[in-house]
């Protein structure tokens, strides 16, 4: 499937329930944000988009603690969390998606390869309270290839735990 099917298919989903969405992204470098916008009337969905590179851009724009990112790096679910969490809250929006990674070809170590990329979702429960999920992947490939796969799952584990 397409990056712009995935688009089309969570514009209808959001749109169904009347939400809107703010993204954080920091390896993909707003690859998501520029696929939503592809879709005509994305307006009336997508509120936002945040990169945020640095690591004090993740502090400054998305309110993620320095002592976590010192604590557990940049590219870390709990990290991945508060990027959701931040950019969903600063936004005033239903849903916020993060993504933190590293897209190579430097940059990976033993513990965190190049290709690791961590992923934040959050978004209302059937009871109102906002529940966020994270997932880890390592993917293959060029920076490019990395990137783009990057930008496939954040949509598809978006529109997933929307149908669910």
């Amino acid at each position: 499937m397409k990056l712009i099917d995935h688009a089309k298919i969570l514009a209808a989903l959001l749109l169904a329930r009347g939400w809107k969405i703010a993204l954080a992204e920091s390896c993909t470098g707003g690859l998501v944000c520029a696929t939503l916008t592809e879709v005509s009337g994305s307006s009336e969905w997508f509120e936002r988009g945040y990169i945020t590179y640095s690591n004090r851009a993740k502090t400054e724009c998305l309110g993620v603690p320095d002592a976590l990112i010192q604590a557990h790096g940049a590219v870390s679910e709990l990290v991945a969390k508060a990027m959701a969490q931040g950019a969903q809250r600063n936004a005033g929006v239903n849903v916020g998606v993060s993504i933190t990674g590293i897209a190579g070809p430097t940059g990976g170590t033993a513990e965190k390869p190049v290709g690791t990329v961590c992923f934040g979702w959050t978004m209302p429960s059937a009871s109102g309270e906002h529940v966020t999920t994270c997932q880890t992947k390592l993917f293959s490939g060029d920076r490019q290839s990395i990137r783009q796969q990057a930008t496939e799952h954040a949509l598809a584990g978006l529109i997933q735990l929307l149908n669910n």
